[in-house]
């Protein structure tokens, strides 16, 4: 269940999986299964090919939910 209260990102900053999930208040496979759903887009870091979820899609889909 995500949390209740609307997580403060930064908007233009970038945010892990873990941390993320722990913003949203949910484990992040969870995150991960929305992600492949496509409920939340998420970035890829071309360096290390690593996720990551922009702040302002985090709260798009806080909203959403």
């Amino acid at each position: 269940m995500l949390t209740a209260i609307e997580p403060e990102v930064n908007k233009t900053g970038r945010y892990g999986i873990g941390e993320a999930a722990e913003l949203l208040g949910i484990h992040r496979n969870t995150l991960r299964n929305y992600t492949i759903q496509g409920l939340i887009k998420c970035g890829i870091k071309r360096q290390t090919g690593k996720k990551f979820y922009q702040g302002s899609e985090i709260l798009r889909f806080w909203r959403a939910m």
